[in-house]
């Protein structure tokens, strides 16, 4: 659906953006990640067709975007990071005006939907100017949505928003997920990408990093299982060693062990823990915070 072949864009002698490529498919949810300055946005805005690639070139559906490709930006739908709103338009005049722009007909129904899908109808009539910065985040969103689009960009979608608006927004972009839609989601809240994003994008002006979560997170730390027991942990450090555990950590109640990704040998582990007197609450596969995985991945490429 969407493709980025040897993305570089430069701004007089900086480099934004240099050498990415990507492809995604139709349902997929790809979470762009990196610090301030990594050239997010830029990539994003180059997606959307709102400013050419230095070199390197974007295809919508096996189509190159081109200058003159406005038939394949109305396939987009881009939420920017500032929404961008007409102050002085009522919310509903806000979004005729964009389903105008967008030849989307009947435009009045159309914004209706949106309204009702957002749970804003009740202020459709209000200035935007008057709206709270998570309003205008809900205006926005509804707007992104409103021309039906195959692809959707969101660049920091939940910013702003309450935890209760922010969890709707969530289940908004897994629904878009089960219509076949395209997915971006740029963003610095972790916990959200790992909720919702089927692979992850680590950028830092190049990608390092691609892959999905759970891959990263292997390749990075390696596979491990915790187990946790009715009182201290550390009385069978050896009974676990002695089953074929080599790579064992103690931590109060619970051991973290190496696995390798052979999980094989977990059974025999429970076996001789539970025939030497342990009484285990728990076995479970141990997952680092997506926090660890990002900012290994950005220490390691600094080196």
């Amino acid at each position: 659906m969407l493709t980025a072949s040897h993305l570089t864009r430069r701004f007089d002698r900086r480099v934004a953006v240099d050498d990415v490529t990507f492809q995604l498919a139709p349902g997929e949810i790809f979470a762009l990640l990196g610090p301030n300055g990594a050239g997010k946005t830029t990539t994003l805005r180059m997606l959307a067709g709102l400013i050419a690639p230095t070199s390197g070139t974007v295809h919508v559906g096996g189509e190159p975007m081109t200058a003159n490709a406005s038939h394949l930006r109305g396939r987009i739908g881009f939420l920017t990071e500032a929404p961008g709103l007409w102050d002085r338009l009522t919310v509903f005049e806000n979004l005729t005006v964009y389903a105008r722009l967008q030849g989307v007909a009947p435009s009045q129904r159309a914004v209706n939907a949106a309204l009702d899908l957002f749970g804003i109808a009740n202020r459709a009539n209000d200035p935007t100017a008057q709206l709270s910065k998570g309003l205008k985040q809900r205006v926005a969103l509804a707007r992104t949505l409103l021309h039906d689009p195959a692809i959707v960009l969101l660049d920091e979608p939940t910013a702003g928003l309450d935890p209760e608006s922010a969890h709707d927004t969530r289940a908004l972009i897994k629904r878009l997920r089960g219509e076949n839609r395209t997915v971006i989601l740029s963003t610095h809240n972790l916990d959200e990408v790992d909720r919702v994003a089927d692979r992850v994008g680590v950028l830092r002006t190049r990608l390092i990093a691609l892959d999905t979560p759970s891959a990263l997170r292997s390749r990075l730390f390696g596979q491990r299982i915790v187990i946790t027991f009715e009182g201290p942990a550390g009385q069978y450090d050896a009974v676990a060693r002695s089953a074929g555990a080599t790579d064992v950590t103690v931590d109060g109640d619970r051991l973290s062990i190496g696995v390798d990704g052979d999980t094989v040998i977990t059974p025999p582990i429970v076996t001789a823990l539970a025939v030497a007197g342990a009484r285990i609450v728990s076995v479970i596969p141990e997952e680092r915070p997506l926090e660890e995985v990002y900012l290994r991945l950005l220490k390691d490429e600094s080196r």
